[in-house]
């Protein structure tokens, strides 16, 4: 029998392809191949160069712990990158050879580099970095000083995954460094995030993301390279989070909505009449527009001076897709049962590149032949681990309650066998309005390759099924998105071989808030594991990075004039009634859901008489359980497991 994929497994023995990106001549595809070395327990990352097909693989750095964020020059025959061989805590940005050698320093930051965009022409090259404007050199204080004292005006002073959380004043600006003289200089100052820069045709401009409220609104930016001058596309609350320079520079295409409506929709401005035209209303998918601090959007691309291809997610399953900007209409090119990442297309507009991840495989790269709609995965980097440990066999599942039909799936341990029962475990997806899809998790499947089954849905507010399905949850937090997942379990208890005495819920962040919310409304649960939860609504508000702009849009109101609503749905409200055996897991530096929300529960499950253990990661932030310590994500997915085992068994 094939051995289970264990924690240890999952983080030390899978790799990852990271940012792949096709040469302009669509020969070669260059990514950032990350892994975790078991001996020092650090994460780190090669590039490699590969041709399209996937043959001729072979190294091109050497030197420093973590090489990536790479870029193919216009004319595919250098590779500018970032590398942090330039010393510990530093960030260098480098070019080199696009066949590999010797590697040449552009500059170096005590601030993580960047977002790296070459101009039109080759002899520039844009990127983004922190900048403090108390600190403007980034020089790190004397290791005996105390710490500096911080004072802010400013309500968006702190963000999850950001250095320790603290900003202040810090954000990322706009750069350029000339290739061949090294002369830099800083472009931009305003005092918001600029993000993802795109030059225009003639390099005269950068379309940048200019990010405000922690990310929960952003507008797009045209700024003058030379100047650094400004001006500003949307409207200060709305939302822009993709966009590209048409051929010619005339128009802009970009993603985004004019409010928060947590479905995106397409856009073209006008460049010479300063004008937006909306394309769609209510697109049936979800454009991938990458999520803050952790992976950048899959910027649109024009074919031609009428179409353009993006990625988006369609009920859990990714696919490309043309936009005829003069009519807006949108036609499938590619549709597969993956959730692909990013998206890079060589110049002729004929090979598409992009990280691949499946109920079936992780960490690959898939290729689309935009002309032809071929579809292969061209790496089998984690093939030989998933075949001695493979991962769990799946089904879909879709249960109907009225106007929607909830979609969900079901995985099954290996060598299952339907005259055995097994406990069961409904794992829900964070947002709210997140997805899951067909793409290997963590928990998912060291739990289901362990003798579980476990259960993932799309309740009612969850993205990637139109406008209407995702605004569902709006104000309706623990209503009828906790109807639709006890629905849910409901369908696979069913089944002769899903054991109703054994069943578990586990989540995170706003899956964490379910967690919490479904064991304060019923006792059928006999464990739960509780990631970084939405505990309690009001305290929420208050100290979460995005709290006091996300509470509002989500719930309505704030804390004063939503009171009796804050208090009738927090699970805070009804902990003193819970009895299932919980696990509460957190990171002590977690800036979106604070530790003070698992606090609270600890207490008020201890208080209840609940058996209940709290488990605290220094240093991790909301984010840790994807891209933190690896020995904190081993741990993170062994407890887990074990907690399920301890409380549910296995099958019998």
């Amino acid at each position: 029998m094939p051995r289970s994929l264990s924690p240890d497994a999952f983080v030390y023995d899978l790799i990852a392809a990271a940012e792949p990106t096709v040469s302009p001549d669509g020969t070669s595809i260059l990514s950032a191949l990350g892994r975790v070395d078991r001996e020092t327990g650090r994460a780190g990352s090669e590039l490699w160069r590969h041709g399209i097909d996937g043959d001729g693989a072979r190294q091109l750095t050497w030197s420093g712990g973590k090489n990536g964020g790479a870029r193919w020059s216009p004319d595919g025959a250098a590779i500018a990158f970032v590398s942090d061989r330039v010393g510990a805590k530093r960030s260098g940005l480098f070019v080199m050879p696009a066949d590999g050698g010797e590697a040449r320093e552009l500059t170096r930051s005590w601030q993580p580099i960047g977002d790296l965009a070459w101009s039109p022409d080759g002899r520039s090259i844009v990127f983004t970095a922190p900048f403090d404007p108390e600190n403007p050199t980034g020089t790190p204080p004397p290791a005996d000083a105390a710490p500096r004292v911080r004072a802010t005006r400013r309500i968006d002073y702190k963000q999850d995954n950001r250095a320790d959380g603290y900003l202040g004043d810090v954000r990322t600006q706009l750069f350029v460094v000339d290739v061949a003289s090294l002369e830099q200089r800083m472009v931009t100052r305003d005092p918001v995030d600029h993000q993802f820069p795109r030059w225009s045709p003639d390099g005269r401009r950068i379309a940048v993301g200019l990010s405000n409220r922690n990310g929960m609104h952003s507008q797009l930016g045209l700024v003058d390279a030379a100047t650094g001058v400004v001006a500003h596309v949307g409207p200060e609350d709305g939302v822009v989070a993709a966009w590209a320079w048409s051929p010619e520079g005339d128009r802009i295409v970009f993603v985004g909505e004019p409010g928060r409506t947590w479905q995106l929709d397409f856009f073209v401005y006008d460049v010479t009449a300063g004008a937006i035209r909306r394309l769609s209303d209510d697109l049936p998918s979800a454009p991938d527009v990458g999520y803050a601090t952790v992976s950048a959007p899959a910027h649109p691309v024009w074919l031609d001076d009428r179409r353009v291809l993006f990625h988006a997610v369609r009920a859990g399953r990714s696919g490309l897709f043309t936009l005829d900007v003069e009519s807006g209409e949108v036609a499938t090119v590619q549709a597969a049962d993956a959730l692909r990442a990013g998206l890079s297309v060589d110049s002729a507009g004929r090979f598409a590149v992009q990280a691949h991840a499946s109920l079936g495989a992780t960490g690959e790269i898939a290729v689309v032949d935009v002309w032809s709609g071929e579809d292969r995965v061209v790496t089998g980097h984690n093939a030989a681990v998933l075949a001695e440990a493979p991962p769990a066999a799946w089904e879909r599942i879709e249960v109907r309650r009225e106007p929607y039909a909830i979609e969900a799936w079901l995985l099954l341990p290996p060598g299952f066998d339907p005259a055995k029962r097994y406990p069961v475990v409904l794992d829900v997806h964070g947002g709210p309005n997140g997805f899951y899809g067909h793409r290997l998790q963590g928990v998912q499947q060291t739990l289901a390759t362990a003798g579980f089954l476990v259960v993932f849905a799309n309740p009612r507010g969850s993205g990637s099924y139109g406008r209407d399905f995702t605004q569902q949850v709006t104000g309706d937090w623990g209503g009828e998105d906790y109807l639709d997942l006890m629905a849910v379990v409901d369908a696979v208890l069913e089944r002769p071989y899903a054991d109703a005495m054994r069943t578990g819920i586990y989540g995170f962040s706003y899956g964490g808030y379910m967690t919490a919310w479904t064991i304060g409304q019923t006792e059928r649960f006999k464990a739960a594991v509780c990631g970084a939860p939405v505990f309690d609504f009001e305290s929420f508000y208050g100290t979460s990075d995005i709290g006091h702009v996300f509470g509002e849009l989500q719930w309505g109101a704030g804390p004063r004039e939503g009171a009796g609503w804050y208090a009738a749905r927090s699970p805070s409200s009804f902990a003193h009634r819970v009895r299932t055996p919980t696990l509460i897991l957190h990171g002590e530096a977690d800036q979106r859901c604070p530790i003070g929300q698992g606090e609270q529960m600890f207490v008020a499950l201890l208080k209840a008489g609940c058996e209940t253990e709290f488990v605290r990661y220094p240093g991790a932030s909301h984010l840790f359980t994807g891209g933190g310590q690896p020995a904190h994500r081993a741990d993170f997915l062994s407890r887990t497991l074990t907690w399920f085992r301890d409380h549910l068994g296995g099958p019998v």
